[in-house]
């Protein structure tokens, strides 16, 4: 069986050692893995997306439009540019904390997700909503957005792994001064 799965977001939210410890996490269960990033403008908060794949029978890390199983989306906007990727039946995990663009902010936009929501929530059976914000502020951080939309795949069983196999990864992953926090964090039980 395979596992099709896009990461989306905006530079420093987190995405690519999010897909980077998905993919460890499977190679250290021996299970065939492929990913790709696409960065861009990350560092000036522009579109970063990762494309995984998890099983066996993969030649590529990227995959087609209507093929990925899950997308875990950590700002509105970019779950709406990526749904074409969603297959039919497919989840979306969407972090509701909108991020406004540089050039919305420029332009003197008022864009607060509330449309991208309301889209979503009007095209997608299976959505999966969590105010990231207030998670990080429950948990005294602004950095661990990442672990906490990790750990809510994890617990919607759409990820082939366990809370305890992606914490092992993660230990051996982050800085030993981050692992307490990030644990936390991936174990926080988000209200969906």
């Amino acid at each position: 069986m395979q596992t099709n799965i896009l990461i989306c977001g905006v530079g420093g939210q987190g995405i690519v050692l999010t897909s980077k410890l998905i993919a460890a996490t499977a190679m250290a269960h021996n299970m065939p893995v492929m990913s790709a990033e696409t960065i861009g403008m990350a560092q000036k908060g522009g579109s970063v997306f990762s494309f995984l794949r998890i099983g066996e029978g993969i030649h590529s890390p990227m995959f087609g439009k209507g093929c990925a199983d899950i997308i875990i989306a950590f700002e509105p906007a970019e779950a709406v540019r990526m749904l074409p990727y969603l297959r039919e039946g497919g989840r979306i995990i969407l972090n509701t904390h909108a991020i406004m663009p540089v050039t919305a902010a420029l332009a003197g936009s008022d864009y607060t997700g509330a449309e991208m929501i309301a889209y979503l929530k009007k095209h997608v059976a299976e959505l999966v909503c969590v105010d990231g914000d207030a998670a990080c502020r429950a948990l005294n951080s602004p950095k661990v957005l990442n672990m906490i939309m990790l750990g809510l795949a994890v617990r919607q069983n759409v990820l082939p792994f366990s809370l305890e196999d992606i914490e092992i990864t993660m230990k051996k992953t982050v800085k030993p001064q981050f692992v307490e926090l990030n644990s936390k964090a991936l174990r926080y039980e988000v209200t969906a």
